[in-house]
């Protein structure tokens, strides 16, 4: 079963989450100042960039010091009655083992607009009056509309992570999978995360899972993404974009080449889109798309790239509700996937390439495209005959564990 290394590998305890150690350090001190008596300052407002650990320091906190996490996201707490029923009555008792709760109100940045207007009043109300210690998390807690909400909150500020911290944990993740990976490798994974962890953590298994070494040649071509912002949050400022011009500002802030951006796109629209009526717009903006793409190329006339990056970015946003359920992880297009493809395995692909067209009476380039992948597929299921054709192919060692090894392409 696929289990995203976000999930897998999430900090259990205070400790295991990845730097920002003064800003952990100032979460102690004030959970702590609850068992006397409810402090000054009755909420933490945990805010800093995606991928830095400001919901799993909630997750953590809760389970090192024995609570009962109570855990929402701005779409269940919209409107007034919907704080209400979530955290008013929660802030104000303990569970009925005599447990603490511990109240998570997450992603603030998604309370939008004149309908949750009463939702942050409530919101307030709440941490000005409440029993329990109460964690808020935001991308920007400088955001107008949380300026009175600021005034009852202890401001913790989540900073980029390390590039050497997010290293570390990398390195940790690949032995753990018994993955031996060369450094140079993790380090152009964290560097081209820019201080995102779950985004490195992400790009980390889209490149190594189900292979036994990760070299720099397989993550390469990272170093060349034309990209300002992690492609991810990309990704997801164009998805869940409010209006049409925010998904195409999106666009325009990250720079991505618009081809590679379609190919993301494409990729990753049937893994948000659930609903099968809106996956069916949805995915007829990206044919829209597609077509402009192709007239492109066929015309050379760039005129209508404006048409190309209106479909595949408006009309994607605007073209289903933006409801999931839970976080769903945007994944790697298979092209771009291919491009990990490493030189020391085109070599070994060529050098197999020839012995089989040495001994089929075919070119090389034609062994390796219409022999090899067979080859495979047999050398993968059945021992008897891969031993018989590594013989009469005369394949050494490295040419055999080759063809036998699922990683690579087929």
């Amino acid at each position: 079963m696929f289990v995203p290394w976000t999930v897998k590998y999430k900090p259990k305890t205070l400790a295991e989450v990845v730097g920002n150690q003064e800003a952990k350090d100032k979460v102690l001190k004030w959970v702590h100042e609850w068992d006397k008596k409810p402090p000054k300052k009755r909420a933490l407002f945990v805010h800093g960039p995606p991928g830095t650990g400001k919901t799993v320091l909630a997750e953590a906190l809760a389970s090192d010091l024995g609570m009962e996490l109570v855990q929402s996201n701005a779409s269940n707490y919209r409107t007034a009655e919907a704080v209400q029923r979530f955290a008013g009555t929660a802030s104000h008792y303990t569970t009925l083992f005599g447990k603490r709760r511990l109240i998570l109100f997450d992603e603030l940045d998604g309370v939008t607009g004149t309908a949750d207007r009463g939702g942050l009043r409530v919101i307030t109300d709440v941490v000005k009056t409440t029993g329990s210690p109460i964690i808020l998390t935001a991308n920007n807690a400088y955001d107008p509309r949380f300026s009175t909400l600021r005034q009852y909150c202890l401001l913790v500020e989540f900073k980029k992570l390390a590039r050497t911290d997010m290293e570390a944990f990398l390195k940790k993740i690949c032995s753990t999978e018994d993955i031996e990976a060369e450094a140079d490798a993790l380090k152009l994974v964290a560097e081209r995360a820019s201080g995102d962890l779950r985004s490195a953590v992400n790009d980390l298994q889209a490149l190594a899972q189900g292979k036994q070494r990760l070299t720099y040649s397989d993550v390469s071509w990272l170093s060349s993404r034309d990209r300002k912002e992690a492609i991810f949050k990309v990704l997801g400022d164009i998805f869940y974009a409010r209006t049409a011009v925010d998904a195409k500002r999106a666009m325009d802030a990250s720079d991505v080449d618009p081809d590679m951006l379609f190919e993301w796109i494409y990729e990753n629209v049937p893994h948000q889109v659930k609903d099968p009526k809106e996956l069916a717009v949805t995915m007829e903006m990206v044919a829209e798309a597609d077509l402009y793409r192709g007239r492109i190329g066929a015309t050379q006339n760039w005129s209508l790239m404006r048409y190309l990056v209106d479909f595949m970015t408006a009309g994607v946003a605007a073209s289903w509700s933006h409801m999931t359920q839970g976080w769903v992880p945007f994944r790697f297009p298979s092209r771009i996937m291919s491009m990990s493809f490493s030189r020391a395995q085109r070599a070994m692909l060529s050098a197999v390439g020839l012995k089989v067209g040495k001994r089929c009476h075919m070119s090389s380039g034609q062994a390796a495209k219409d022999v090899v992948p067979y080859l495979r597929i047999i050398f993968q299921a059945d021992e008897a005959a891969k031993d018989g054709l590594s013989k009469w192919f005369d394949f050494d060692e490295d040419m055999v564990n080759f063809l036998s090894t699922k990683s690579g392409p087929q």
